[in-house]
């Protein structure tokens, strides 16, 4: 009996692992496909002919979709965007985990009213302020704006407060300042939970279409999200070329949370721990 229950739970499982990764194999597939294969009905699941003309096609320098360029900029974009939300949270989110002050609570419901609003609503005034400061047509411009998100700062308050209190009072006793605590004892600790926002931080950088597209213009200056938007015409889609650039930028998320996912079941566990 315990065998047959194992036996459907882990089916069930299997089957469920299918549903969510085919969409993923069919990408791949397609990617490998020629231009009239991707195109072809009844799709199949196995390229004939199999060909890297795709890939060869978006990476090379002298085409005027430089995937390899976007890449760069996305993957630099992203990462400088991850490491500021994790700077700008850390710092904000502490004091109003273990810091008594006026107006405490006030701050704590505005920051968790602040994701009630749509992000949406927020590109024109987004782009004026970005206009005013000169970073229009500048990668900066899709670093520096939403690196204080209120997500960011909830997400590593929660964290914070799951940190045993004893151990920073230990601290205090042997003259230890309150950024040598947090510096030295706090951060140390909460690697778990930087790391979630990190990669969290990261994916949504990577993945933003809609604001690139307000604030860069020059086309060695685009994302992947914008720039592969280049790659449907306005009468035709080259399914190939779109499948390959979106192998090309699932790369790098794949490689990041195959080695971060320890830290971000643990950071997400620990999050909710209290309130």
């Amino acid at each position: 009996m315990k065998l047959t229950k194992s036996s459907l739970r882990y089916s069930l499982l299997i089957a469920l692992a299918l549903i969510y990764i085919s969409p993923i194999i069919f990408m791949l597939v397609t990617s490998f496909k020629t231009q009239s294969g991707a195109t072809s009905y009844p799709p199949t699941w196995i390229p004939d002919p199999f060909t890297t003309q795709a890939y060869e096609t978006i990476l090379n320098p002298a085409n005027d979709t430089p995937v390899f360029r976007w890449f760069l900029n996305s993957m630099f974009a992203a990462t400088m965007h991850a490491l500021l939300v994790v700077a700008i949270a850390s710092l904000a989110a502490y004091p109003l985990a273990r810091l008594k002050f006026k107006g405490k609570k006030l701050i704590q419901g505005l920051v968790v009213i602040t994701l009630l609003v749509p992000p949406v609503i927020l590109i024109i005034p987004s782009f004026n302020i970005v206009n005013d400061l000169g970073w229009l047509n500048n990668l900066i411009a899709i670093i520096v704006p939403t690196a204080a998100g209120a997500f960011g700062v909830f997400l590593m308050r929660q964290f914070f407060l799951s940190i045993p209190l004893e151990l920073e009072e230990a601290a205090r006793i042997d003259g230890a300042n309150r950024w040598q605590i947090f510096t030295k004892i706090v951060l140390p600790l909460s690697k778990p939970g930087m790391a979630t926002l990190g990669l969290l931080a990261f994916l949504s950088n990577w993945n933003d279409f809609l604001w690139p597209l307000f604030v860069l213009f020059d086309n060695s200056l685009k994302t992947l999200p914008a720039g592969l938007a280049n790659l449907q015409g306005s009468n035709a889609v080259r399914y190939d070329l779109l499948m390959a650039g979106a192998v090309v930028a699932s790369v790098p998320v794949l490689i990041l949370f195959f080695f971060l996912q320890r830290f971000v079941v643990e950071g997400v566990a620990r999050s909710g721990v209290k309130g």
